[in-house]
């Protein structure tokens, strides 16, 4: 079964990590006629944005629309944050943890690697251990959901393990929110970020960042070149009574947006989270059902938004996913050193449990 979208284009079941799926009533919100970025009525629509985003991250700080992919919103806040020659601890289980040191020591941001097992959660104490040997680190870096492995770390264990150190918590929750509780202000998160091509189901193209106070204070002294994102800008852009966005927007995707977050709040965000946590359970049962293991049995935390899974033996996952995509779904190729030997099946944005279901036939029909 091949779905049919807004244009009559044929297109698969996306259970994938993102881009997911785009609802149709988004869709027609990115079809509207082109507003000017600085007219009232563009305005009005980023004023509910600002307003409406705000659970998402569990903060009353302001919410940053950044205009760039997840990737640049994770090098925009180092650049808002860091100067030449500072420290920061990466949280490495997985390939978006690790971009994190990439993205710092291209900056000459100097990065201490951890937890560079990606079978693994993220070991508290060896946190613990590396701030107390290095008391120039000032930061800590880690993704929430991380889709190369499906792990969820521990967010609150780690931002209380940097807090007792006096370091920043910066934190990837691009695969998570909005799918996945998360409370910033209250957890004592530093940074935090996400795009639009997640859980938030829609096009890709624009970005959110939020910043505790703490974060805004080393902002101040931060000297890496930031002028296309230069977030105290961004910050006064959009504060006033009529909130602008800092320079010409990717404005469909921001309408897009808008819509998403209007059918989230009306599904209510725990009954959003509750949606995922049982699309998380019914892939891994059934999965299981069908004699295959997780691709990383051993963690402790899973993440609701996707499932790795590993192929049965000898057989490479490419002929699962050509299976799949035959039968109108496109799951995801593994990642790093999981990719000749697993597979990854996204469930979150739009995603419904009728949907996995229908996945998970259809790779009983592969199998």
């Amino acid at each position: 079964m091949i779905e049919t979208g807004a244009l009559g284009l044929e297109a698969p079941l996306l259970m994938t990590p993102g881009p997911t799926r785009v609802p149709e009533r988004v869709l027609q919100a990115g079809a509207r006629p082109m507003l000017h970025h600085r007219s009232v009525e563009f305005s009005k629509e980023l004023a509910a944005l600002l307003e409406m985003i705000a659970p998402i991250f569990g903060t009353k700080q302001p919410v940053l629309p950044v205009h760039t992919t997840g990737r640049g919103a994770m090098e925009a806040s180092l650049c808002n944050l860091f100067r030449p020659g500072d420290e920061i601890a990466v949280c490495a289980n997985g390939r978006f943890g690790a971009l994190w040191a990439t993205i710092a020591q291209s900056h000459d941001v100097i990065a201490h690697q951890m937890a560079k097992d990606w079978s693994r959660d993220i070991d508290a104490d060896e946190l613990d251990a590396l701030l107390k040997s290095r008391p120039g680190i000032r930061a800590v870096a880690f993704v929430y959901c991380a889709t190369s492995t499906g792990v969820a770390n521990d967010v609150r264990r780690l931002v209380d393990i940097a807090a007792s150190h006096k370091k920043l918590a910066i934190v990837d929750g691009i695969s998570a929110l909005g799918g996945m509780p998360f409370a910033m202000d209250e957890w004592g998160v530093d940074v935090a970020m996400t795009a639009s091509q997640k859980c938030l189901m829609s096009s890709p193209g624009v970005a959110f960042v939020a910043f505790s106070e703490r974060a805004w204070a080393a902002s101040a002294r931060a000297k890496l070149p930031r002028g296309y994102w230069d977030f105290p800008e961004i910050r006064k852009s959009i504060s006033g009574p009529r909130p602008m966005t800092h320079g010409t927007p990717p404005v469909h995707p921001l309408l897009q947006v808008v819509e998403a977050l209007r059918a989230i709040h009306e599904e209510g965000l725990e009954r959003v989270f509750q949606r995922h946590a049982e699309m998380g359970t019914r892939v891994r049962e059934g999965v299981s059902r069908l004699g295959l293991s997780l691709q990383c049995p051993t963690l402790g935390r899973l993440s609701t938004t996707l499932t790795a899974v590993a192929a049965p033996q000898g057989k490479h996952p490419a002929i699962i996913r050509d299976g799949l995509r035959k039968r109108g779904i496109e799951v995801a190729s593994g990642l790093g050193p999981f990719e000749a030997t697993a597979f990854r099946i996204g469930h979150m944005g739009d995603i419904r449990l009728a949907d996995v279901d229908r996945t998970l036939t259809a790779l009983a029909e592969v199998l």
